[in-house]
């Protein structure tokens, strides 16, 4: 065993002995109670209402402000994150992240199906007796793109049944995305054993209970997901979604857990999760998150505070209107004026940032690449209410007017500006060494979104747990067929073939080291960074270290970048297979750029 094996080996039994920790003490008793249009939760016997957050954000910061309760989409750190709850004295829906048909998996696969199925299932039996633990949500938004729906909720049946089997004590709730009528009549039809039905909504919240009703929908339903109306059902300015103020964003959710959450307390409503609980950069980087990257409360987060019941405010957010006096100089120069208020009278710190409209607008969730930005191009006003913006080129950009009041209270508006000429290219962020593609604790930079040739066949674990070469996880790959090709791109932005702008500046990395084994050895895969050109947005090159013949054990590979022109990757990393004569199962770990 190699230190790094060791230092896995440790943090195992580190993990193992925080569960039998946990499983010392008492597990809570949760149920659903109550008949058709009169639910209620219950824990240890009294009514709870869940009052939560979703996010990664600081969940001391959550229950301080009244927050009961968080959900997670996957289990890669459950243990820690229902420790989090403990010492908080919040509850976890913890989520089970199954495979979307649209990323490669395939519902008529009974052998992939019934690996899922015991996968779930290892999950239940090990965190079944955690006192933090609320209820289990097997899903998030699996149906979207779903060509064998039947297939899938039955499965996902036979998950709540085998759960409730396993453990009586929680119940089985499915997170899907809004509610047509004809996948609510599905859901009833093929999930009997399934107690709650998670619904993330966005635009229609306010409407969630009536439509859920008129639909059809009988069983009690949790609001796993809602926050403003979303980029994809706002109008557009210049081609770009409007997005609303900070302001208007917190009045937004206020009124809508007044009339479609609280208002439906006992009846069809079991609470709500609040999205997102931080910050995440998807078609904006402000557009969901309820509190700024540096810590600061906006909005949202104090209209959740004021309907959780939390605490009276000692500090109240600023108050900021819509960017409407835009003057145009020509030579794509603007004056733009914004303004703001402070409830508490504190003093206003101004900060205008441009930054480049990168265009992404899918409706999938993925985690985006973080938009550029130019700080020169405030030449005029920045640290004030009126502001003079030279626009760096031709392109899309979005300003930006962020107030903070310096109590930890911040709001924003912003505004879309397309410049004329040439096209301006985004400076590419450089990233220290090492730079990881995929490791335990990581940042994800690069995405694995990029599927290609025979997906059906695909099925990629993230977050496998059998024998990974360092840390707790690692990816298994499965390619279920021994004729076509196929294989992955790890993209940035996620989802882009070349059409949007991202990637990073690696020109000090000598080296791309990853570790790889074959589920059996002599598995042929070959492995590439970059590739994207005759696109809009390319890689800067490409580097290629074909039909490599894994080892059953773990065994470190290395793909020289001397010479090379890494000045934008955004093909962080890919595998392809091709022809195998047989399915093929292989495993990867610590993917990293280095200069060694």
């Amino acid at each position: 065993m190699n230190a790094t094996q060791g230092k896995s080996a440790m943090r195992r039994s580190i993990i193992m002995a925080g569960i039998l920790f946990a499983a010392m003490l008492p597990a809570a008793d949760v149920k659903v109670t109550g008949k058709e249009g009169a639910w209620e939760l219950r824990v240890d016997g009294k009514p709870y209402f869940v009052k939560g957050g979703g996010g990664g954000a600081d969940k001391t910061l959550l229950a301080k402000m009244g927050g009961n309760s968080f959900r997670t989409w996957g289990t890669n750190h459950a243990q820690k994150e229902l420790e989090i709850g403990k010492e908080n004295g919040l509850t976890v829906t913890l989520g089970y992240w199954l495979g979307h048909e649209r990323h490669g998996f395939d519902y008529s696969d009974a052998a992939r199906v019934k690996k899922q199925f015991d996968d779930v299932k290892k999950v239940v039996e090990q965190y079944k007796d955690h006192p933090s633990l609320l209820i289990w949500a097997f899903g998030n938004e699996m149906e979207m793109d779903c060509k064998h729906p039947v297939e899938l909720w039955t499965h996902i049946n036979e998950l709540a049944k085998m759960a409730k089997a396993i453990d009586p004590h929680h119940p089985v709730m499915t997170v899907i995305a809004e509610i047509p009528n004809e996948k609510v009549k599905l859901i009833h039809q093929y999930c009997p054993d399934v107690d709650i039905i998670g619904i993330n909504t966005y635009g229609g919240v306010h409407s969630i209970a009536e439509r859920w009703r008129n639909a059809g929908g009988t069983k009690p339903f949790i609001v796993t997901e809602f926050g403003p109306a979303g980029h994809w059902e706002t109008g557009r300015t210049l081609g770009m979604p409007n997005e609303p103020t900070s302001t208007e964003k917190g009045e937004w959710m206020a009124g809508a857990y007044q009339k479609a959450i609280e208002g439906e307390r006992g009846k069809l409503c079991l609470g709500s999760y609040a999205f997102t609980w931080g910050w995440k950069m998807e078609a904006t980087p402000t557009w969901y998150g309820m509190l700024l990257p540096d810590g600061s409360v906006l909005a949202t987060a104090e209209a959740m505070q004021i309907a959780w019941n939390g605490p009276a405010l000692k500090n109240h957010v600023p108050v900021i209107k819509p960017i409407k006096n835009i003057d145009a100089k020509g030579d794509n120069t603007y004056i733009v004026t914004a303004d703001a208020s402070d409830p508490d009278h504190d003093k206003l710190a101004w900060t205008w940032s441009l930054i480049h409209e990168g265009g992404n607008y899918d409706t999938g969730g993925e985690v985006q690449a973080m938009a550029p930005d130019f700080p020169d191009a405030i030449i005029a006003g920045q640290g004030t209410s009126v502001a003079t913006v030279k626009l760096p080129g031709g392109g899309n950009f979005r300003l930006y007017a962020y107030v903070r009041d310096g109590k930890g209270g911040a709001a924003y508006a912003n505004v879309p500006l397309k410049g004329d000429g040439q096209r301006v290219e985004a400076k590419i962020p450089r990233v220290a060494l090492p730079c990881a593609v995929y490791a335990d604790g990581a940042p994800e930079r690069w995405f694995p979104s990029g599927y290609m040739g025979n997906t059906g066949a695909v099925k990629m674990d993230l977050a496998c747990t059998d024998s990974p070469y360092s840390g707790d996880t690692c990816i298994r790959v499965d390619y279920n067929a021994s004729d076509n090709w196929a294989g992955v791109m790890w993209q940035s932005p996620a989802n882009d073939w070349g059409k949007a702008a991202g990637g990073f500046n690696l020109d000090s990395a000598t080296m791309l080291e990853f570790w790889a084994r074959g589920e059996k050895g002599g598995e042929k895969i070959s492995f590439q960074i970059g590739g994207l050109d005759k696109t809009e947005f390319p890689d800067s090159d490409k580097v290629e270290l074909k039909d490599v013949t894994l080892k059953p054990q773990w065994t470190r590979y290395r793909i020289p970048l001397d010479g090379r022109n890494l000045s934008c990757i955004k093909t962080g990393f890919q595998w392809v297979i091709a022809h195998p004569g047989k399915p093929v199962t292989f495993y990867l770990d610590d993917i990293r750029y280095t200069n060694d």
